[in-house]
């Protein structure tokens, strides 16, 4: 049974960073794509960032230069360091799992999906 937990979420000012953390369990698939997500009252989920098993990461233009997606294998947890967050960036964060592939950022590519992790920024 695979399981997603993401950690880390609060409140923050406009400017402050946050790290999310998501701990895996129980994916079998010998490649798979890992993202994060996040999604905003009203409006659609949006693929912020997504990272391959080489490491290899790919960002939204709205998170670009200010977000960092890593992994530790060994731990199996994916990490999101926010940084200069914005008050647009107040959203659900989630992170999610998939087959390994092109790792695009789209939520059709992902079959499994962690509970959520609230991140509020104040202006």
């Amino acid at each position: 049974q695979v399981q997603l937990v993401e950690s880390g979420g609060g409140s923050v000012q406009a400017g402050g960073s946050l790290r999310l953390s998501c701990g895996t369990s129980g994916y079998t698939y010998s490649r798979r794509c890992m993202g994060w997500f996040r999604q905003a009252p009203g409006k659609e989920r949006e693929g912020i960032a997504s990272i391959d098993n080489d490491g290899l990461g790919s960002y939204a233009a709205s998170v670009k230069g200010r977000f960092t997606i890593s992994q530790d294998n060994a731990k199996k947890t994916l990490y999101l360091q926010m940084n200069s967050l914005k008050p647009e960036d107040t959203a659900m964060y989630y992170c999610a799992a998939g087959p390994g592939g092109a790792c695009l950022r789209s939520p059709v590519y992902y079959n499994y999906w962690g509970q959520g992790t609230q991140v509020t920024v104040s202006s």
